[in-house]
This record gives C-alpha cells, structure tokens and sequence, in this order.
C-alpha cells in the first residue's frame, strides 16, 4: 500500500505546477499574430476568435494591427457596418497606412455611402495613384450621387494614366448612353471597339446607342460583325432586326428574327409579325402554325385572316376563342363580329356586337350596324 499513497502525494504536489504551466503558456501565445495567419489563410471564423482574445488593455498592444485585421476580417465576412467600424478605430489609433483607407472606402460602397468613399479614397494619399480599380470605384461613386460630370472627368483622367486599359473608355461609353448622349457614346464606343476586342453586351448597346442617334448604316455594319462573332446569341439579332426595321427593310429584319427563333421558340410570333408587315402575310400564316403560346397564336391567326380576307376562316375561330377567354377582350370580339358581318351572318354579328362595353368600340359597332341593315336591304351591295 505504501507504493500507492507515494504516487497519490506526489500526483497532488505536480498539480498545481501543472496548472501554472498552463496559464504561462496561455499568456505566451500571441493573439494577434495568430489572427494574421488565420486571416492569411481564410480562416476568418478562427481570426475572430482569436481577436476576442486580445488585451487591448496591454501595454504593447498594436491597436492599428488589431483594428485593421478586425476590420479586414469583418469586410472578407460581408459584416460592412464592423467593418467600418474597425477601420475608423484603426485610423484613429495611429498612422494608418494607405491601403486601410482602401478597405474603408470598399465597405463604403457596399453600404451605399458614397460621399464617404470619395472622402476616403481621398485621404489614401498619392500612394495608390496608379491602382485602376480606385477610379472605377471614385466614378461610380459620383455617378450614383448624380454627379456626371465628375463621374466622366474622374474616366477621362483614368485613360489618360492607363491608356492600356480600355475598361474606362468602356464605362464611359455607357455613362454617355445613360444621359442620352447616343451621339457621343457612339463615337466614344466605336474608338473603344477599335482597341479592344469587345464583349457581347458591348456591341449590343452601341448598336442602341447608334441607333438611337441616328446612325443607322452604322449600327447595321457594326452590328452584323456582332452577328459573325456571336451567331448564336439572340439579342445582337434582334438588335439588328430593329435597325433593319428602321430603315424600313422589313423582310430582312422578319428574316433576323426568324433566325433568332431557331434559338428562342418564343420568337417565331415576332417573325410571323414582320412577314406581316413585309407584305408576306402567307409566310406569316405558316410560321403562325409553330407558336407555341396558344393566346397569342390565335390572336395572330384572327388578325390574319381579316388582312387576307378569309373571313370564313376568321368566323370559324368563334369557339377556339371562346375556349381561351379570349373574347374577353372586346377588341377580339368586334374582330370576331366584323368577321360574321363579311360572311354575311348578321345574326351572329349582332351578338357579338350586344356584348361591347367600351365607349370607343360603340361607334364602330354603330358603323357596322348601319353596313348590316344596309346590306338586308341591298344585298348586292356588299358582295
């Protein structure tokens, strides 16, 4: 038994030192250096715990470090408000290096206090004077506080620093749009173009903004290089189509949109549209067949019918109409009724026309009421 209680007394004599061992290492490690490598690595849940260990009330505290890590790690985690926060608190504390002033004008933004961001990326200092990102973020900054002006001076200045990068020149081409400067955007743009290879949106909107300033022939050229680049892409076709339209080029603007809907199903009634208005009403009847939508295909077919003169094929769409609701719009029930009226049953006419409530289609009820009894009276006059 004596060998026991020996090793039981000492165990309780090595406790304490133990212990101690413990807290020594425990006020060893060192808080903030850990919370940089977490942070190094992405470990930003570990970074803050090892913040919240901390003692800010120590004598050699670095409460620059620790403000900027705290808010680095706060802006990595999307938590802005903290975020800003710590970066206020880290410049207060001390001398605050270019870069936190940085971080503080990004969490600015993300929280829409625009002004501070400029305020901010003011006070960064010269130091940063050749990062393009920051003149991005300053005119976006101006120009979300509606001031242009300010906006496209700050991407004027930029091009000047980094004539290599044709970003600035880009985002002003979409400022100058925004104001309504088609003119302008268009010449800005096609200069861009010229030094860049362009994305897809790119085209499309100085395709628009061509368009809209008048520059037709220009929009068509740039427009179909668009459609070489980008051939299976919809929007630079439609784009394309609306120029053609412009210029009053109606088939080649149905085509477009035909070849479009080979990519989206959904197109084929703008196209059958365009033969319409083409003067191919046949080839829009054919491609009327392939509208998947069965409202808007009917809708066509009756319309249709009437400029083609198939009033019988018209009249016999009654019940296909019925079924959808789509005699709920009155302007397809007096079509329906004008129909009855050319294949000559007034009868049926006269209900459709019973059910009109909207105060302009009773003058055209009227007309057609008057062109009926006209007929009973006459009715070699109508044929």
């Amino acid at each position: 038994m004596k060998p026991i209680r020996l090793l039981l007394l000492l165990a309780l004599l090595l406790a304490p030192a133990a212990t101690l061992q413990a807290q020594d290492d425990a006020e060893d490690v060192n808080y903030l250096e850990l919370a940089a490598l977490m942070v190094r690595d992405g470990n930003l849940e570990r970074a803050m715990l090892a913040l919240d260990q901390v003692d800010l009330e120590a004598e050699d505290i670095d409460l620059l470090r620790y403000y900027t890590l705290r808010g680095t790690t706060h802006l990595r985690r999307n938590e802005y408000e903290p975020a800003i926060d710590a970066f206020e608190s880290a410049i207060a504390s001390g001398q605050a290096p270019s870069v936190v002033y940085v971080y503080l004008a990004q969490a600015y933004f993300s929280v829409q206090r625009y002004r501070d961001v400029i305020t901010a990326l003011d006070r960064a200092g010269g130091e940063l004077a050749r990062v393009a990102s920051l003149y991005h973020m300053r005119a976006q900054s101006y120009w979300l506080l509606e001031e242009p002006a300010m906006a496209l001076a700050v991407l004027d200045q930029a091009t000047e620093i980094f004539p290599e990068d044709p970003g600035f020149q880009r985002r002003k081409v979409f400022f100058l749009m925004d104001l309504g400067l088609y003119q302008e955007a268009a010449i800005q743009g096609a200069e861009y173009l010229s030094r860049s290879e362009g994305k897809l949106e790119d085209y499309v909107a100085l395709g628009n903004a061509m368009r809209a300033s008048g520059q037709l022939d220009e929009a068509a050229r740039l427009l179909e290089l668009a459609k070489l680049r980008f051939p299976t892409d919809t929007s630079v076709k439609k784009v394309l189509a609306n120029t053609y339209m412009d210029r009053n080029e109606m088939n080649a603007a149905a085509d477009l949109v035909l070849e479009a809907a080979l990519f989206d199903p959904a197109l084929v009634s703008e196209a059958a549209e365009l033969y319409r208005r083409a003067g191919r009403p046949e080839r829009a009847l054919m491609l009327n067949q392939q509208i998947q939508d069965q409202e808007v295909k009917l809708k066509q077919r009756l319309a249709l019918y009437l400029e083609t003169q198939q009033f019988a094929q018209a009249a016999a769409m009654d019940m296909d109409l019925r079924r959808l609701g789509l005699l709920n719009d009155e302007d397809i029930r007096y079509a329906l009724a004008y129909a009855y009226f050319k294949t000559g049953d007034f009868s049926a006419a006269e209900l459709q026309l019973q059910r009109l409530t909207r105060p302009d289609l009773f003058r055209k009820a009227a007309e057609l009421r008057s062109a009926m009894q006209d007929c009973a009276e006459d009715i070699w006059q109508c044929l």
